[in-house]
């Protein structure tokens, strides 16, 4: 299980929420791994080039061995993060592979803003590029306003429903994930 979100500010909101929902596939049984922040500090995409950084290899090759992912954004501005969008238009070197793009992986949605209205619409189109992208959106998101939940460095957060929703959304990628596998 790859989690990939989080913003260039180490120990964000959104980096917190997807270290829980990480939480969640873990007690579910799942290996994970976090590529959050600096690790997500790419070069702007571009297919024309065909050589990657050592930091997009690690990215491509993560998600190209992951059965699932939970992708967590912060909201900007009522849309997703650049950092995190250029991150899924790096997924594009997944086209030719036997699995393409997010082909059968479960994908754990959720979006981190400073109130409802972006929250909800960062959600909305993480789930339209993981539908581009082949991927299998769990049917619990998480849209999470952080303008009332604040998040710990302890690994929880002041509201208890969003802690357990988070967990859950890793524990269903996990479940789908091992469904597929047989």
């Amino acid at each position: 299980m790859v989690g990939v979100g989080g913003s260039l500010r180490a120990g964000s909101q959104s980096e917190r929420a997807l270290r829980i929902a990480l939480a969640g596939a873990q007690e579910a049984g799942a290996q994970t791994q976090a590529i959050t922040g600096a690790d997500l500090v790419l070069p702007f995409y571009d297919a024309g080039i065909p050589e990657r950084t050592p930091e997009a290899e690690r990215l491509i090759d993560a998600v190209r061995r992951a059965d699932g992912l939970i992708i967590v954004s912060p909201g900007y501005h009522g849309a997703l993060s650049g950092l995190i969008k250029n991150a899924l238009d790096y997924l594009e070197d997944l086209r030719p592979d036997t699995r393409p793009y997010l082909d059968g992986r479960g994908i754990g949605l959720v979006a981190v803003a400073y109130g409802w209205q972006a929250a909800v619409t960062t959600l909305d189109q993480l789930r339209t590029i993981t539908h581009a992208l082949r991927g299998w959106p769990t049917p619990l998101g998480g849209a999470v306003n952080s303008a009332e939940v604040k998040f710990d460095e302890a690994g929880g957060a002041s509201d208890e429903k969003t802690v357990n929703t988070l967990r859950l959304i890793g524990q269903h990628v996990t479940e789908f994930a091992r469904t597929r596998r047989g």
